[in-house]
């Protein structure tokens, strides 16, 4: 059953029509249910003056008629203008409330690198972490040593252990992480890793290969969901990297639990886009062959995924969302970079409204 939100079980009543129907031989209808959860994930969603807010409302209300159970955001919640701001605006916190709190029972948040204090390096983070983070539904306790980071933890949705990690605190995770693993494997229980900056990506490629990649998927889990790059990317499920930085993969969206690790970029919910490094000529910052090889599907639109799953399957679906043409803004990261002049964004030419765009179906063995 769901986490925190589990029927009561009537024993009794059960007792008897299972006697009712082993007496008179009626077979019930549905003498068992099986469970089922729906989450949906997103990331970037950039409520602020530096992103698209159209973009934002129109994730945030397709997300809303999906009915989910679970809220997974990956992080950077806000996206505000101001250099070292000192205080979070209140004005955030209750859009936050509003379109990312009351809509979802469950919610399992990711910290951005624009959601921590501002540092040099990012002048412009909000510092509104500390208020986002008791809006999550909190992390299972964790007895002993070692144990996750301050930004870390797990949940157990019965059918799925979560598994939040810190980027920008990295230490592998495999102490702690892997006994866990191990349990919930042994309870059959999917695994979906989250943290904030990817561990794969072709949009601004950054080498991980040799430590965050190998090191969570030498635990094999199941998904890893990640954000900060303003953009949906898949890869293949991948197995684990070698010395020398290839990738094993398997040409696969339908497959069997264990053939490998889906990576999957949701950058989506309202930030601005970026071009990919590749297609605007920043070549020293462009993905490799062999982890461009690997690459299922990329594209540049605003966007949303659905996660269902029950004991013998689990299905990603992720959803386009574009939006009418609006005055508030341009959806693109300084639109006047020449760069836009040969880079499309996938709804261009689209209708607006939400649609379909990638499916991932994982069964078990």
């Amino acid at each position: 059953m769901l986490r925190r939100f589990q029927p009561y079980r009537h024993c009794l009543l059960s007792y008897f029509l299972a006697l009712i129907f082993s007496v008179t031989g009626i077979q019930p209808v549905a003498a068992h249910k099986e469970e089922q959860i729906k989450m949906v994930v997103v990331g970037d969603t950039g409520i602020g003056e530096r992103a698209y807010r159209p973009g934002f409302d129109a994730v945030v209300s397709a997300m809303r008629k999906e009915g989910a159970m679970v809220l997974l955001h990956l992080g950077d919640f806000v996206y505000q203008d101001r250099l070292f701001p000192d205080t979070c605006p209140h004005r955030y916190i209750n859009t936050i409330k509003q379109t990312l709190t009351a809509p979802f029972p469950v919610r399992v948040f990711v910290a951005g690198d624009n959601d921590l204090p501002p540092v040099k390096w990012k002048p412009k983070a909000s510092g509104c972490w500390d208020q986002i983070a008791p809006m999550a539904t909190p992390f299972d306790a964790f007895k002993g040593e070692p144990g996750p980071g301050p930004r870390e933890g797990v949940m157990n949705l019965e059918l799925a252990l979560m598994v939040v990690l810190d980027a920008y605190d990295w230490k592998d995770p495999a102490p702690w992480l892997a006994p866990l693993i191990e349990r919930a494997r042994a309870k059959h229980q999917w695994v979906i890793v989250a943290l904030h900056e990817p561990a794969l990506t072709t949009a601004w490629y950054v080498e991980k290969r040799q430590t965050v990649l190998k090191q969570i998927n030498a635990l094999s889990p199941d998904l890893v969901f990640a954000g900060n790059q303003h953009s949906y990317e898949r890869f293949y499920p991948l197995g684990v990297p070698d010395d020398y930085g290839n990738l094993p993969f398997v040409e696969k969206s339908d497959y069997l639990q264990g053939e490998g690790v889906t990576h999957i970029v949701a950058g989506g919910g309202g930030a601005t886009f970026k071009p990919f490094a590749d297609l605007s000529g920043r070549d020293k910052n462009a993905a490799p062959p062999e982890v461009k090889q690997a690459l299922a599907k990329r594209a540049l639109m605003f966007h949303y995924l659905t996660v269902e799953m029950d004991d013998h399957r689990l299905t990603v679906r992720t959803f386009r969302v574009c939006t009418p043409e609006s005055a508030e803004g341009n959806p693109r990261w300084r639109p006047k970079m020449k760069a836009w002049k040969t880079i499309p964004l996938e709804c261009d030419g689209q209708p607006p409204g939400v649609t379909l765009y990638d499916t991932v179906t994982i069964r078990n063995p």
